[in-house]
């Protein structure tokens, strides 16, 4: 590495010495520290700082357990207030099961991951065509991600952090294995990059508006549900497969790799959504506390209904 390069790469960091910086470095020191420690010990930690999210945090609380109510009005109250609990302490273990995915070796995430249906995966490669890898938004999407990612070379997309040293930190963590990173308005880059047989991972689950989105059942709730992902499967003219994680009882992952969605992007976007909403909707039945509850999912209503938070 030249002089020059060095100092290149070493810029970024400058500026970030400021003191209100100080507590993410903290913080990430901590999380570093921690993370030597037995994996099962470190997701117990990670169950204690999610209980105490609870009370720190009312208005991620509200917002849960509104969605938590919206989407399981068969659950009694106590069944809702005790999935919530679980809830936090799920969002608790997906710091560190982030931190895996950060300083965890290879050897040690495939020891700790199964994924089921990589075939579907290898068969599209074979195909010569790009993949949009589509998936919801579970905590443990940053351990997933990289699992996915030994096993088949993927890009993602990403939305940039408030915080801009929160932000390079995880740009680049997960440039070590991920590639091409692109944010979310850099669609002509995306397409290009299917086109070129690249695959991509792509959330497909939360709000942002009406722009481009249809209003779809979600859990029985209509829900602004994009239309992007069946405009980037025809534009770049790939195969849509569908996965989602799942973390089990003794500290070990699955991740369920669906067959290719036929007809996908071929201009029927409501049923394109409509078909990814029910696969969602049935991996998150299979252990509901792992799913992110605490997003604003119904924040955009239908045409007289009023706001649910």
């Amino acid at each position: 590495m030249t002089t020059e390069t060095a100092q290149q790469d070493r810029f970024p960091w400058q500026r970030f010495i400021h003191p209100r910086f100080w507590p993410t470095w903290i913080g990430l020191g901590i999380l570093r520290l921690l993370s030597l420690l037995p994996f099962n010990i470190q997701l117990s930690i990670g169950r204690q700082l999610g209980r105490l999210a609870r009370y720190l945090l009312p208005r991620r609380v509200h917002i849960a357990r509104t969605n938590i109510r919206l989407c399981f009005p068969d659950l009694s109250a106590e069944q809702q207030q005790q999935l919530l609990k679980k809830h936090f302490e799920a969002i608790g273990m997906g710091i560190f099961e982030t931190s895996l995915s950060w300083w965890g070796s290879d050897d040690e995430l495939k020891s700790r991951v199964r994924v089921d249906g990589l075939e579907h995966i290898k068969q599209a490669r074979e195909s010569g065509k790009g993949i949009l890898m589509v998936t919801g938004h579970f905590s443990m999407m940053e351990l997933t991600g990289h699992m996915l990612g030994l096993h088949n070379p993927t890009g993602a997309l990403y939305r940039p952090m408030k915080n801009p040293l929160s932000d390079l930190l995880l740009l680049r963590a997960r440039q070590r294995r991920l590639g091409p990173l692109l944010t979310r308005d850099n669609t002509r880059t995306m397409t290009r990059c299917l086109r070129r047989g690249q695959a991509i991972f792509y959330a497909y689950d939360q709000n942002y508006g009406l722009d481009h989105a249809l209003f779809i059942p979600f859990f029985g709730v209509p829900a602004a549900t994009i239309t992007a992902t069946s405009r980037f499967a025809a534009m770049g003219k790939a195969t849509v497969i569908a996965y989602f994680p799942r973390r089990q009882a003794d500290g070990t992952y699955v991740i369920t790799v669906h067959p290719p969605l036929e007809g996908f992007g071929a201009g029927n976007d409501e049923q394109d959504t409509r078909r990814l909403n029910t696969l969602l909707e049935q991996a998150i039945v299979e252990a509901p506390e792992q799913y992110f509850w605490i997003h604003r999912r119904f924040k955009t209503r239908p045409a007289g209904e009023p706001a649910v938070y």
